[in-house]
């Protein structure tokens, strides 16, 4: 099972055959227009199944499945956190409870960011019970950030999964640290030397054992499609 997140910068439909050279088979898009105007050019693989979430038609959230799996969005959503989707994923080969995330909300002052993963981990802590879970997307995070005396900032967010024992697969697969990756995924301005590390996929411990593979993407390869550039995490189910 291979499991891809990369904020496109908007436009996906003009860039998906790019990221789908990697043969994802669940593909999370920040930054994604609305599926009414994913109108792909002939050719293109098309998905199986779409969830998309968001305020802007231009411009949500959107999970796309290229195999088996079956996604639906589980019946405890809260629209309120912003974008955070908790998706039930069905399979031949494994079930487990998706969170797709464009942690994204300046309405919600204090908690603009990371603080929407912070609220959605106190929201569905009854998901996290019942299957395996993966936490995928643009978390607009990096502990470089930590404000020590904010709730919820990006460690205490780490902290919280890891009392989960749900695991960061860059960190645990490189053996870095949070704050101290040596691949990033935002180039802000598209500039190569203003780069942090904010995209992430955690992963429940049983899932994580059946990682074989990680990879992050290139600032050559990327920059002309978008200021981030992708996570790939492949497992052996």
């Amino acid at each position: 099972m291979k499991i891809i997140t990369w904020n496109c910068n908007m436009a996906f439909r003009k860039k998906a055959d790019h990221i789908l050279k990697y043969k994802p088979d669940i593909l999370i898009i920040p930054e994604c227009e609305h599926p009414d105007k994913l109108k792909f050019p002939e050719g293109s693989r098309l998905p199986t199944d779409i969830i998309w979430s968001g305020d802007n038609l231009n411009k949500g959230i959107a999970v796309f499945s290229y195999t088996n799996y079956k996604l639906k969005t589980h019946p405890s959503h809260e629209p309120g956190l912003k974008h955070i989707i908790p998706i039930a994923v069905t399979g031949e080969e494994t079930d487990f409870i998706l969170f797709a995330i464009w942690a994204n909300n300046p309405q919600d002052k204090g908690f603009e960011y990371v603080g929407q993963v912070w609220k959605a981990l106190q929201h569905y802590d009854q998901l996290f019970n019942s299957k395996p879970v993966i936490l995928a997307g643009d978390f607009n995070s990096n502990t470089i950030w930590d404000k020590p005396r904010r709730e919820g900032n990006h460690s205490a967010v780490v902290s919280s999964l890891e009392k989960r024992n749900i695991h960061s697969s860059y960190h645990h697969f490189f053996k870095q640290q949070q704050g101290k990756e040596k691949r990033n995924t935002l180039f802000m301005y598209r500039h190569p030397d203003k780069s942090y590390h904010i995209d992430y996929c955690f992963v429940s411990a049983g899932l994580l054992e059946k990682m074989v593979d990680v990879k992050i993407g290139s600032h050559k390869k990327w920059s002309h499609l978008s200021d981030h550039t992708p996570l790939i995490v492949t497992f052996d189910i």
